[in-house]
């Protein structure tokens, strides 16, 4: 069918063809006009009136309102806070549940977490090594270089300062932790930030949070972790040779302090016993020079009543204390007696007593002769026989 045919577009004649708009525009107000109670009139074939008109746009209006309504309905679950924005300005903080706030464009709202932990990375990025130079790499106190790679893990405490105080809150964390761990890193000796990573920590984590706190960024840090910390690459293998070094020193050191250890007790000791010993041969000494002074004055007392038996007396133990160690016997050949009674048996244990035995050389002690005292007696017992027979 051509287009310029004047039964194009009807229907009828058993032809099919497009449907008919004014058709399809009676059909949707009659139904249109069915919703609100009234029937439809007038001309079939006419154009809709401005009341139907005027129904169908009031019913549009009404779903429209309500929906824009509802869209002022939002939920806060637990452990969120919502923050509604009226015009753009703050007006109020709202718990957990279900909430409503005036629709768009009067009012909005965000959803803040607070309970959330997050976490900035400072020298590197998702691992340690992927690293930035420019965050990582710091000055020591003692001018060296030193390769630092920290983790600070935070939470919110207030969420009006996080959102309007500060227009990047997680940017304002990675600097303050820059900040601070450069400032704490720059008071400090290599040798301290490469061993000692938890004190500075300690050190560092106060300074951070006196920045974001005199910022007013409503977050509170929860922990600092450093990842990794280690001179640059370029001066690796010299450090580690200075750690070895440093490593020997601190064995040799403990070398030296175990053996102090080990050769100052033994030699304090021996000392203490020595000085034990001297003080015992001074206490030893001292009561022999008292005892010998305290006999002398015994004697001279007894020497003062008979000084004739004393001296004979002191004369008689000095030849005994003499003679009682010598290997010789005296006979008094004027004793007037030829039958001379010698103790033979004495007299053989005291040569084999003198002669000299490899055991005695060693320190072991030799058995004194016991027959002196017996021939002293006798002796004694010969002068007083002579004395007593030349006595008038």
């Amino acid at each position: 069918m051509s287009l310029n045919d004047p039964q194009w577009g009807k229907r009828g004649g058993g032809n099919e063809g497009p449907p008919d708009l004014d058709e399809m525009w009676r059909n949707f107000n009659q139904k249109l006009n069915g919703l609100f109670g009234r029937r439809g009139g007038g001309d079939a074939g006419g154009s809709p009136s401005m009341k139907q008109f005027g129904g169908g746009v009031g019913l549009i209006t009404l779903v429209v309102l309500v929906a824009w309504l509802a869209s002022g309905f939002y939920i806060v679950v637990e452990g969120q806070r919502g923050v509604v924005l009226s015009f753009g300005k703050f007006s109020e903080v709202t718990n957990s549940g279900l909430r409503w706030r005036l629709p768009f464009p009067i009012q909005s709202h965000e959803i803040v977490n607070l309970s959330g932990v997050r976490t900035i990375e400072v020298g590197y990025r998702n691992t340690v090594k992927t690293r930035v130079l420019k965050e990582s790499l710091m000055l020591t106190d003692d001018e060296n270089i030193v390769d630092v790679q920290m983790a600070v893990q935070y939470t919110l405490k207030d969420v009006r300062d996080y959102l309007f105080n500060n227009r990047q809150p997680d940017d304002a964390v990675l600097q303050a932790a820059e900040t601070a761990l450069r400032e704490v890193i720059g008071k400090s000796r290599m040798d301290f930030v490469l061993n000692q990573g938890q004190a500075v920590v300690a050190k560092a984590l106060p300074v951070m949070q006196e920045i974001l706190d005199r910022y007013q960024t409503g977050i509170q840090i929860s922990s600092v972790n450093i990842q990794n910390a280690q001179p640059p690459e370029q001066v690796q293998a010299a450090f580690d040779d200075a750690v070895k070094a440093n490593q020997d020193r601190e064995r040799l050191k403990n070398d030296g302090q175990s053996y102090f250890n080990d050769v100052v007790p033994k030699a304090g000791g021996v000392a203490s016993r020595l000085l034990l010993e001297a003080e015992g041969y001074k206490q030893r000494v001292t009561a022999n020079s008292e005892g010998e002074a305290s006999r002398f004055r015994q004697i001279l007392v007894e020497y003062n009543k008979a000084p004739q038996v004393t001296r004979e007396r002191l004369y008689l133990d000095t030849v005994q204390q003499m003679l009682g160690s010598a290997s010789k016997i005296l006979v008094d050949s004027r004793a007037g007696s030829n039958l001379l009674n010698l103790p033979l048996d004495k007299i053989i244990q005291m040569q084999g007593a003198a002669l000299p035995d490899p055991l005695g050389a060693r320190g072991a002690p030799v058995a004194e002769p016991q027959l002196a005292p017996e021939i002293g007696a006798r002796s004694r017992d010969a002068l007083r026989g002579r004395e007593r027979g030349e006595r008038p």
